[in-house]
């Protein structure tokens, strides 16, 4: 089956194809993808994932279907909660 791999910087992205077996987890397809030899740093270890923007808990054990899309996640640079306070604080200085 086939599955694809995707991950993005501000500055670039990649979407790489992966022909993987039935029972192939989302980990498992990472690694055959080699994803993370185009970004320095990228550890897929210890990467968030997720299938079509919906976060998965454990990509060691999440068995992938035909099409997936496996997603890895940056580390959020800020809370989000703490950004949009931020711009709340901005906004009432504004008006």
């Amino acid at each position: 089956m086939r599955v694809e791999v995707a991950y993005a910087t501000p500055e670039r992205q990649e979407i790489i194809p992966v022909e993987v077996e039935e029972g192939t987890t989302m980990l498992d397809a990472v690694r055959r993808s080699g994803i993370e030899s185009h970004f320095s740093g990228l550890d897929p270890e210890q990467t968030d994932m997720g299938i079509f923007g919906k976060v998965v808990k454990s990509s060691a054990e999440h068995v992938l279907r035909d099409g997936d899309r496996v997603e890895l996640y940056r580390p959020l640079k800020i809370d989000p909660k703490q950004a949009r306070l931020n711009r709340a604080r901005k906004k009432q200085g504004e008006g």
